[in-house]
């Protein structure tokens, strides 16, 4: 097992940026601003009926016909602005856990976390025949388990980010035997409704759902901004970070919590969407250039692809098949990951 390591945000990322970085990173933030609105704007005019620029415009604003109120604000603007949210969630959950492990597979849906999610809402439907909110918060308990396992597992005066990992995609392996049991013992229709939430996609979207998420986040995000300070000086090492006044494994408990609860939260709403959480941050970071942390561009990276998942999954593929947005994103992750162990460094650790 390769373990890829956090290498160029190690030696940059305590640096103040300079200005024509600065202003590159503004740049950065206002295009992929820009690319979510273009793709929102999209995913909710094209589909059966079409709504030209004017008349979303106008249905936005409260001027709309009947009909185009009931598309926009009960069809196709619910699942839009969940897939923004919850690609924004994965995203920085991802980003903080690569940051704070400092390698590049230290991804929530790679290290098991979504997976446990999975599994727990799986094991509600098919067990014990839940449904509705009891299967989400199934889904958020299932996630904080398995995150909680691991850390447990992986402490050696200490969390290693090494250790954490390869613990992490052993879990992960136990976790898909546990799902591939799963379904072998349950009905047609269950186990239907159970691939839901194995592969993860924005179909069910409702507003009170929605309103959870956006409030999760509401509280999250001003914590991971009061604590992005530490976390750059975590990037220095741990020893360094202990002489400069940060109270190390205090600050890394903290944020490994936040982004447990950021990937559970989502996923919880969404399903484990794959591999968002695990290339957002990576693509961000090679836009901005700077050596930032970079979690503002990784948001936006993540609602985009989520966003754009969502629509070519109900309208690009042939013969009007529509697939869960997961699906997709899994066909965008993949090749990377096999991109990213196969250029890995030879004086890389493995196992």
């Amino acid at each position: 097992m390769t373990v890829v390591k956090h290498t160029d945000a190690d030696t940059r990322s305590s640096r103040a940026p300079s200005a024509p970085a600065t202003s590159r990173r503004r740049i950065v933030i206002a295009l992929l601003g820009l690319l979510v609105v273009v793709l929102a704007a999209l995913s909710v005019s094209v589909g059966a009926y079409t709504l030209t620029p004017s008349d979303l415009v106008l249905t936005l604003i409260g001027q709309g016909s009947g009909s185009d109120n009931v598309i926009v604000f009960r069809l196709r603007l619910p699942r839009v602005v969940l897939g923004i949210l919850a690609g924004a969630a994965f995203a920085i959950a991802g980003a903080l856990f690569q940051t704070i492990l400092r390698n590049d597979l230290a991804s929530p849906d790679i290290i098991g976390i979504s997976g446990g999610a999975s599994v727990s809402a799986a094991t509600a439907i098919l067990v014990f025949g839940a449904s509705g909110a009891i299967v989400s918060l199934s889904a958020f308990a299932g996630a904080l388990v398995v995150a909680a396992a691991i850390y447990l597992l992986s402490w050696r005066d200490g969390v290693s980010g090494y250790r954490f990992v390869l613990i992490g995609v052993g879990v992960a392996f136990l976790i898909q035997s546990a799902l591939g049991y799963l379904l072998t013992r349950g009905e047609v229709k269950e186990v239907s409704q159970a691939l839901v939430w194995m592969v993860g996609g924005v179909g069910g979207a409702k507003w009170p759902d929605i309103a959870v998420l956006a409030g999760t986040l509401v509280v999250l995000l001003p914590l991971v901004a009061a604590l992005a300070p530490r976390l750059r000086v975590l990037q220095l090492g741990d020893d360094t970070a202990g002489g400069l006044g940060v109270p190390v494994e205090a600050t890394r408990l903290a944020l490994v919590g936040i982004a447990v609860a950021l990937c559970a939260t989502a996923t919880a709403f969404v399903g484990p969407i794959a591999f968002v959480a695990f290339v957002s941050a990576p693509i961000a970071r090679r836009v901005v250039r700077d050596g930032s942390l970079a979690l503002v561009p990784s948001a936006l990276v993540g609602a985009a692809l989520v966003v754009a998942a969502d629509f070519l999954a109900q309208h690009a593929l042939p013969g009007e098949l529509q697939v869960p947005a997961g699906i997709l994103t899994g066909v965008l992750g993949a090749p990377y990951l096999l991109w990213l162990l196969a250029t890995t460094n030879k004086g890389d650790r493995s196992a």
